[in-house]
């Protein structure tokens, strides 16, 4: 999510309200889970799973800002690493990229060796650049021992191309799809999709960046050197024990002497900043989110602005400064900064879920070393034709729990015959209003197609909320109004996935089926509270298809019972 308030003040970020709104959600106390010397991290991020009242009473802005947690180290260690640039080769009008997951060892608690998983590396993996018309096909092989599957999150490309959970390749076996770039210039990434094991491999480090390109005159107006003044910041907050085994489930993030150490780039900065020189005056930085659970908010430590250019999905109608850019699990953003001085970029982490990192850390020193003067801005990025949804089909999705178990629309997708379906046709258009029966934190992911936030919360959208998105933050009893138009793609037999994308809430059951076929006898149906679940297979046809109904009165958190025990 992103805003355009100013963070809270570190003043206001202290006290009683903050105290006691944790106490009373999913997350144990602060003194449990204090990880091993990170003095920054001496409090919880008391929004995670703030229900509405509470988001409403801390103000528009979500961040949690404490002088006591701020990092005041002024040099930076070491200098960021980029990702490697993935080569594709062409041939035949096709460009292909080659990837392995595999399995190796990285330092994530700094000093420590942790066993990891990554893509042609041991730890994440490279940035991969597609160009809008091109075709790409990917091989992709498995040598991690166990099935996994590969998603191009935020890619509208055909459902058996997806990458989700009905793909899923074992150990040794080469995945191989290809398809032409429909996506206009964006930041996507990948990841794994497969079910119940989503979680644990991603925060053992199977992410990487995609960088979409394309012929418009914004992009040709904005930095695009890559790694001098077009710049990838992936962060991620894992969680470790003492011995460096990430934890990734509920059972290990409660137990004890836990620590969550905050990376960028793979890199961890719980001491010390890392330093970029700028040697361009304009340089232009890509936000990824890649944590499992807790959210990140970008801000300068000077208080100055940024000026945001992209959301999920694509350009902003024009740059927009913002004081801050909050970014759920799963989310990106884009942004710029013309530096005629040394600026240090800071991130704020946010809780999520049942525990995770919390505090203020100078991650990155840029020193300003360009000497061109680059031309204004432009005025117009994009055009954004604003939905008018009056004659939209409206679906109700509920997120719901049932101990710990999470479910949609009563439904826990942990194995694809028990989760719920949403089936519909190509070319409707629909509104769906996201409505969080719990009072946990979730992020909402969409696959296939991006979607304009209608309403947040009961209230209009406004700045860069009227962008593009694909993932967005739904407080825990709050609610936000979606509009999407399903195009180009149809199949009777593979599916999209709808899913929160904090990947332990999705792993314990908070996915559902989307299935896009291009005849009448797929349903589109207008509900209030319910939705069609799938008694099918992974070969499942949209027509086989029941009611199935949120379980409203299953509010009780996962954590809040085993934090009982963990006290």
């Amino acid at each position: 999510m992103t805003h355009t308030s100013e963070p809270a003040s570190g003043e206001n970020g202290r006290g009683n309200h903050r105290k006691s709104t944790a106490e009373k959600r999913e997350h144990s106390k602060a003194g449990a889970a204090r990880g091993k010397g990170l003095h920054r991290r001496k409090f919880l991020g008391g929004m995670a799973g703030a229900g509405i009242a509470a988001v409403a009473a801390a103000g528009g802005a979500f961040s949690l800002l404490n002088d006591a947690a701020k990092n005041k180290a002024s040099a930076a260690d070491s200098t960021l690493t980029i990702p490697d640039l993935l080569e594709g080769t062409t041939s035949d009008s096709t460009t292909t990229f080659t990837l392995e997951a595999k399995t190796g060892t990285a330092e994530v608690l700094s000093g420590v060796t942790s066993d990891t998983m990554g893509y042609n590396q041991s730890f994440l993996g490279p940035t991969m650049k597609w160009t809008n018309g091109d075709t790409v096909l990917l091989n992709i092989t498995n040598s991690l021992g166990e099935d996994t599957t590969v998603h191009f999150h935020g890619a509208h490309v055909p459902a058996k191309m997806d990458g989700g959970p009905q793909v899923a390749f074992a150990d040794g076996e080469t995945w191989a799809p290809t398809f032409t770039v429909d996506d206009s210039a964006k930041t996507l990434w990948y990841h794994p999709h497969a079910l119940g094991t989503t979680a644990k491999q991603a925060v053992h480090g199977l992410a990487g960046m995609i960088i979409v390109e394309d012929d418009s005159t914004a992009s040709s107006d904005l930095p695009s050197d890559y790694g001098v003044d077009d710049v990838p910041l992936i962060f991620q907050c894992l969680a470790t024990d003492s011995a460096g085994d990430i934890k990734y489930d509920l059972a290990g993030y409660l137990e004890s002497d836990l620590s969550y150490p905050l990376l960028l780039n793979g890199t961890n900065v719980d001491s010390a900043s890392l330093s970029f020189t700028a040697t361009k005056t304009r340089t232009r930085f890509r936000v990824l989110n890649a944590s499992p659970s807790d959210i990140i908010t970008i801000q300068r430590s000077d208080s100055g602005t940024l000026s945001q250019i992209a959301t999920d999905q694509g350009y902003l109608t024009e740059a927009t400064d913002v004081t801050s850019i909050r970014l759920v699990a799963g989310a990106r953003a884009e942004f710029v900064m013309d530096l005629s001085a040394d600026a240090t970029l800071q991130a704020v982490v946010t809780t999520g879920w049942v525990r995770g990192g919390s505090g203020t850390y100078d991650v990155l020193a840029v020193t300003a070393s360009g000497t061109d003067t680059p031309d204004d801005l432009p005025s117009t990025l994009n055009t954004i034709d604003r939905y008018d949804t009056s004659d939209f089909t409206a679906r109700t999705i509920t997120l719901g729990q049932d101990g710990t178990t999470m479910l949609i629309n009563g439904s826990a997708g942990t194995s694809m015959d028990s989760m719920a379906m949403i089936s519909t046709t190509l070319g409707s258009q629909e509104i769906w209003t996201i409505t969080n029966s719990t009072q946990l934190e979730h992020s909402f992911h969409l696959h296939d197609v991006p979607y304009q936030l209608i309403s947040v919360n009961g209230e209009d959208p406004t700045g860069v909320q009227l962008g593009w998105y694909d993932t967005y933050e739904v407080v825990g009893g709050g609610s936000i109004e979606i509009a999407m138009e399903f195009t180009d793609f149809s199949d009777d037999t593979y599916m999209y996935m709808l899913h929160c994308h904090l990947l332990q809430h999705e792993d314990e059951g908070m996915m559902a089926g989307l299935m896009v076929t291009g005849d009448d006898t797929s349903t589109t149906t207008d509900t209030d509270d319910s939705t069609a679940t799938a008694s099918a297979s992974a070969s499942a046809s949209a027509s086989a298809s029941a009611t199935a109904t949120d379980d409203s009165t299953a509010t009780a958190t996962a954590s809040a019972s085993a934090s009982a025990t963990d006290d």
